[in-house]
């Protein structure tokens, strides 16, 4: 009950306790919505931490600290007198690039004049792309009372005038470079090819049911490994069943670090029970985030199952505004065990040796780091950005420690969320897949390009080698064009 009493010529409002509680946890809350919301609109967006590197001085938001008085000493040094800035040095052109040359004599130069030497200036030349046609003539010939002619090489499309590299170049454009297809239209049309929107959209769509196979043998190669990152990412589809005319549907990614292959698998949801179904009777290592549709996933039998560090340390990362020396705390621990990983990472150990220093020198920060995180979770107000933060990451701590018993695991979830990225920026351009059909075709797409782009593999190159081989390619041999196996025709 709140009671008012009058003192002098102001009102004093007394407040319970638990009231007043609540009412401050409730402005912490909105003013951390507040400082997100903020930092989503206008602030940057690397997870990098950098620690405090000067406790004394005030920040924007802590003004009445800094009419504190700072102790003050005299410091004298000496230093080394600044060079002159020295002019940039530019860097020299490839030598694979092919070389056009333009010899310029100088004029009036007298006969018989001796050439000493030459300068050479080297500039980039662009070159449009142009369309050209690939006419195929076969003449026709009588022998013997009987017409000869050369068989037809085998076409991708039969019955189409679409090739293997300008389709080729339809899906990267789209897929890489997130050109959406109309836009791709508007290009085609400043070079002279004018098609419509069905036509170009009907080219991917046969490009898309042509590589489906390829994509069923990149999906059983990634769900036959041991070990697994899952992740997912929604999607809007247009949808005939909705009022709305959009629903919300979900890339499952899963991707093996082992052989660095990634597979999207589109499903109309987020439950459980999709990536329950496609797992089937997996046996081995799955990582994921704290998302509970895991959870009965990773209850299974013969299931290790890995959490993201990185997930953790967003959520601390988050509480820096209204807890700037727990949060500190905790990011200074977590650096340290990523300093670990990529020392590691730099000398290129091996996964034994790798094992070995995680648990000669991770295994002790995050020993300490729990001690720390099981005692101040009873100081930190449970609904706090910080109190949050340390429940999310004890809550998971098996998972987030596990990755100590084999030197094969990573750390974090970030590499699914690489092959992720270019899916979302694409979204962005063209802000919903046309049908469920169509998402299914965009998923088997992001699949073979996230492979490529893990495997350093030219994406045109590859599709165009690839879409002109698959036909005539034996079915039982398809993992073969895979981009992780993939080697160009010898022409």
């Amino acid at each position: 009950m709140i009671e008012l009493r009058h003192i002098d010529t102001e009102e004093e409002v007394v407040v319970p306790r638990k009231a007043y509680d609540r009412l401050e946890n409730q402005v912490a809350q909105l003013t951390f919505q507040l400082e997100q919301l903020k930092r989503l609109i206008y602030g940057a967006k690397s997870e990098r931490f950098v620690p405090a590197t000067n406790q004394g001085q005030a920040t924007l938001f802590e003004a009445g600290a800094a009419t504190a008085t700072v102790p003050t000493e005299r410091i004298s040094y000496t230093r080394a007198t600044p060079q002159e800035k020295s002019q940039p040095v530019r860097q020299g052109i490839p030598a694979h690039f092919p070389r056009v040359e333009r010899v310029i004599e100088p004029q009036g130069i007298a006969a018989g004049a001796k050439r000493i030497g030459e300068e050479i200036t080297e500039q980039y030349i662009y070159q449009a792309a142009s369309l050209k046609v690939d006419r195929i003539v076969r003449p026709k010939y009588v022998v013997e009372e009987r017409i000869v002619i050369a068989p037809l090489p085998s076409l991708p499309f039969p019955g189409s005038n679409l090739g293997a590299t300008l389709s080729a170049h339809i899906c990267v454009s789209k897929y890489c470079d997130h050109l959406p297809l109309y836009r791709q239209r508007h290009m085609l049309k400043r070079q002279g090819l004018e098609v419509s929107d069905s036509t170009i959209g009907d080219w991917f769509r046969a490009t898309a049911t042509l590589l489906e196979p390829l994509g069923e043998a990149l999906k059983t190669h990634v769900l036959a490994q041991d070990y697994l990152q899952v992740d997912e990412s929604p999607i809007p589809v247009q949808s005939d069943h909705n009022e709305e005319g959009l629903h919300t549907g979900y890339y499952w990614v899963y991707h093996a670090p082992l052989t660095r292959t990634v597979h999207f698998n589109y499903q109309s949801g987020r439950a459980a029970r999709f990536p329950e179904e496609l797992l089937g009777e997996f046996k081995g290592t799955l990582q994921t985030d704290g998302y509970g549709g895991y959870n009965k996933l990773i209850a299974r039998e013969g299931i290790t199952a890995l959490a993201c560090m990185a997930h953790a340390r967003r959520k601390f990362e988050a509480a820096l505004l209204s807890d700037r020396s727990r949060a500190e705390h905790v990011l200074g621990m977590m650096g340290e065990l990523y300093a670990i990983e990529s020392r590691c990472d730099e000398q290129e150990v091996p996964p034994e040796e790798r094992h070995t220093r995680r648990n000669r020198d991770a295994l002790p920060i995050l020993e300490e780091l729990h001690t720390w995180m099981k005692r101040e979770i009873i100081a930190a107000a449970p609904k706090s950005p910080i109190g949050g933060a340390i429940a999310y990451t004890l809550g998971l701590w098996p998972r987030l420690c596990a990755y100590v018993q084999d030197g094969r695991y990573l750390i974090d979830n970030n590499r699914i969320e690489n092959s992720i990225r270019p899916m979302a920026i694409g979204r962005k351009n063209y802000r919903f897949a046309g049908s469920e059909r169509g998402a299914r075709h965009a998923a088997l797409m992001y699949s073979l390009l996230g492979t490529c782009k893990l495997h350093g593999v030219e994406p045109f190159a590859y599709l165009c080698d690839v879409i002109a081989r698959i036909s005539d390619h034996k079915a039982n041999k398809l993992h073969e064009l895979l981009p992780q196996n993939w080697s160009p025709l010898a022409q």
